[in-house]
């Protein structure tokens, strides 16, 4: 049964397009520092919020209300008793270039907003501008104000917005910060990306990692500027041997599958899928619709993807709404963790579940993607 071992593995690297945790990141050429980032844990952290169908956080669950699979396989589940007071590092990633200099007069009176979304927890907030490159305009301060005072002095950039390029950098920032420390990202950017340097895989690398929560505010990308940009991020998809599940080579069914047709490879990628086990099987429908939403509204599909939130940005009062929503919610998560019983490298589906609590929503990530050692990249 080679061919069935086969078909998995490259099935597989598929999906590491999609839903990994575990990565090596490629920064943009511009990017004051290209550090490879390769991060392997055995515990896994699921963050979650839960509310009441009206809407309403429910606070007083506990581990034992919570049940975890890992592809299919109940997990020992732990809950962190002590969130409430655990510190805060968050990342404000902005996008200055394109429509995003027409925006930046709605960034003046933040202050008191940012202050709420950091809390009462020690915390550090840094902030990002981008165009075509990201570039570091606040480095981690715990004056709120400071970072505040450098959201209110951005200027417009170029005609460009890499989002996925700036996620990877903040990640970057992130990562050097206490492990004691929760990660976060607040993006405010259009809804796609123009000018990126990543490859789509690494993207998904970036904006999965297990320890942050992205939330985002997007505003509309022109329809014109959907047109010009619909399929030109570099996405290839990891080939396999002629014959194989995704092969690109000659196949009886070729004609199914145009050559650089993003729809053809996402058909044959569905195809594929439909021979692995019912858990993975379950997982890559899912991270095949992460990806398609990502072509789409990148915002509010890196924050689908890690458990984080999306709200619309039209203006200055929706833009403070959806920060004071953001800031009700980022204290008031369950994080939940476990060590998998099978830490096998590769695409994982998380399953989240209340076990007596069929009337309560819960929001979480629904993957993770296991890194090997072999898991290093160096940045081109």
């Amino acid at each position: 049964m080679d061919w069935v071992a086969t078909t998995i593995k490259f099935c597989a690297a598929i999906a590491l397009a999609w839903i990994p945790v575990t990565f090596a990141q490629t920064l943009p050429p511009a990017a004051p520092e290209n550090t490879v980032i390769s991060t392997r844990s055995s515990l896994v952290l699921v963050p979650a919020l839960v509310r009441t169908g009206s809407g309403q956080l429910v606070y007083a669950l506990t581990a034992n209300d919570f049940t975890i699979t890992d592809d299919g396989v109940e997990q020992r589940v732990a809950l962190d008793e002590d969130t409430d007071d655990q510190p805060l590092a968050l990342a404000i990633v902005v996008e200055t270039g394109r429509g995003g200099g027409r925006r930046l007069d709605n960034y003046s009176e933040l202050a008191p907003t940012l202050d709420a979304m950091a809390g009462s927890v020690p915390h550090k907030v840094a902030v990002v501008g981008f165009d075509s490159t990201p570039r570091l305009v606040q480095d981690f301060t715990p004056e709120v104000d400071v970072a505040a005072s450098a959201m209110r002095d951005l200027r417009a950039g170029d005609g460009g917005n890499a989002i996925f390029d700036s996620l990877g950098f903040a990640v970057n920032l992130l990562r050097k910060q206490p492990d004691t420390y929760r990660r976060a990202i607040l993006l405010i950017s259009e809804t796609l990306d123009h000018g990126s340097q990543i490859t789509f895989e690494d993207a998904l690398r970036v904006i999965s990692d297990t320890n942050t929560v992205i939330y985002s505010m997007g505003f509309s990308t022109t329809k014109a500027d959907m047109r010009r940009e619909e399929g030109k991020f570099n996405s290839d998809m990891t080939p396999s041997p002629v014959g194989g599940c995704m092969t690109k080579g000659p196949r009886p069914d070729a004609d199914r599958y145009v050559e650089g047709k993003s729809e053809g490879r996402l058909e044959q990628a569905y195809d594929c899928a439909a021979l692995l086990a019912p858990p993975l099987w379950a997982a890559k429908m899912a991270a095949f619709a992460a990806m398609d939403g990502l072509h789409r509204n990148v915002p509010q599909s890196v924050a689908e993807l890690t458990g984080g939130e999306f709200y619309k940005f039209e203006n200055a009062g929706s833009l403070q709404r959806g920060l004071i929503t953001f800031s009700n919610h980022i204290p008031n998560r369950y994080v939940l963790s476990f060590h998998p019983q099978s830490p096998h490298p590769g695409l994982h589906a998380i399953g989240l579940r209340l076990k007596d609590y069929p009337n309560l929503v819960v929001k979480a990530r629904g993957s993770y993607w296991a890194g090997s050692e072999s898991d290093t990249q160096a940045p081109r």
